[in-house]
């Protein structure tokens, strides 16, 4: 019976836990966060880049210092001083003067840039691919991600399934064993027979504990997966979809992740191709700069000035040329790969078209097998009871049945994953 407590989770269950816990899926979409916050970086560029400066000093003695004693002509140096001697008398003018012993300024710069070789906009264009580049990522992420969870849940359930084989493989040699022991005690059949017996159930509880120790560390990866606490009495419920409609091998989606990305990737060399051309063309920006302060008059005082600056990098057009020609070699490598994977990517398809036909097939297969094994060991067990066979052949019957109810199973688990591959694969879901 279930516990009360007992937290049960469908696979779409589990697959929205997922997409809201999982740690790798978090981080993926952070990572698209960060790309579009370099997308923002880049924006700025667009704007004026603006800068405030100050500046203060104080100096132990005057920087700028000149007396009467400093004038070298004597000529003009007694002239000086006889006027001097005139003014002082009705006035405290000292005979120095004495400039820069302290100071304070501040200035504010402003520069816009009106072009600057199309490295800005083309910048711009880079960050965009880098977001729509995080985007795809996350996407494969979670797609690859879901793909993990969905393999960790069915192998739950599948050995669930195998419990409840083992679980009914006892019962029947419960059964078996009332038959046995009644033969033994009317004594139509030696004691080995039942020791045979003895052995073939402890190996169905060897198998129904392994069994159990499975389940108990798959439901705590599932748990870790999905981002829920660790639970024994997690119960997943067993779900049997119904085969797909087939269709032909030959379609593809064009709107995989993968395609995209490749062409993202040339696309950014490209790009990268355009900024370096960009360090080699004319730069062109106006320059503000105002500026207010006592650097050297004692009263403080304002100005401003504006420029236009021009730059055109003469010296870097040879290294340049060569840094083209790289940039064209990563272009086409680009466009190889391109070629390449888009190739391996149908290949991929195809194959698992091909895997999930042929798992419904030998589904098909298995089910005709399960009912053959059930037959034989009725018949063994029939011919058991009346004489005509050994107890080996009962449990070597038994034993081909429970090997066909768990490829059943098997296969079960095998076809719904690689219809989830396809699925994936082709944006069918």
């Amino acid at each position: 019976h279930r516990p009360a407590s007992a937290q049960t989770l469908s696979l779409d269950s589990c697959l929205a836990l997922a997409r809201r816990n999982n740690m790798e899926i978090r981080i993926s979409q952070m990572d698209i966060e960060n790309a579009r916050e370099v997308k923002k970086q880049v924006f700025t560029k667009y704007f004026p880049q603006v800068n405030l400066a100050a500046l203060g000093y104080w100096a132990a003695n005057p920087i700028v210092h000149f007396g009467l004693e400093d004038v070298q002509s004597n000529d003009m140096r007694e002239l000086l001083e006889a006027l001097y001697d005139m003014v002082s008398v009705n006035s405290d003018v000292k005979n120095e003067i004495s400039l820069m012993k302290k100071g304070a300024s501040g200035s504010l710069t402003l520069a816009q840039p009106l072009y600057a070789g199309g490295r800005i906009a083309t910048g711009n264009k880079l960050a965009n691919l880098g977001i729509e580049a995080a985007e795809l990522q996350s996407e494969m992420k979670e797609r690859d991600i879901l793909e993990n969870i969905e393999s960790t849940y069915y192998l739950v359930t599948g050995l669930q399934e195998k419990v409840a084989t083992v679980t009914a493989a006892l019962t029947l040699l419960d059964s078996l064993d009332r038959v046995v022991q009644s033969a033994l005690a009317n004594g139509l059949v030696t004691r080995s027979d039942a020791l045979q017996l003895q052995l073939k159930r402890n190996e169905m509880l060897a198998n129904q504990q392994q069994l159990a120790s499975g389940i108990r560390l798959s439901k705590r990866l599932l748990c870790c997966q999905i981002g829920i606490d660790d639970s024994d009495t997690l119960c997943l419920t067993i779900e049997n979809p119904s085969p797909l409609h087939p269709f032909t091998p030959s379609h593809s989606s064009s709107s995989r992740p993968e395609k995209r990305l490749l062409e993202l990737s040339v696309e950014a060399e490209q790009l990268q191709k355009r900024l370096t051309l960009g360090e080699t063309l004319p730069q062109l920006a106006i320059i503000g700069s105002g500026f207010y302060g006592n650097l050297i008059k004692i009263d403080p005082s304002a100005n401003a000035v504006g420029f236009l600056s021009l730059s055109v990098p003469l010296s870097g057009w040879w290294e340049t040329s060569h840094k083209m020609k790289q940039h064209n070699i990563r272009i086409a490598e680009a466009r190889i790969k391109q070629e390449y994977y888009n190739q391996m990517m149908s290949l991929e398809e195809e194959k698992a078209y091909s895997d999930m036909l042929d798992a419904a097939m030998l589904m098909r297969s298995d089910s005709a097998a399960l009912e053959i094994a059930q037959e034989n060991y009725r018949l063994a067990t029939l011919n058991y009871q009346a004489g005509v066979s050994t107890l080996s052949e009962v449990l070597e019957a038994h034993a081909l049945l429970l090997q066909a109810q768990n490829a059943i199973t098997d296969r079960h688990t095998t076809y719904v994953l690689a219809r989830r591959r396809l699925m994936d694969l082709r944006k069918t879901h």
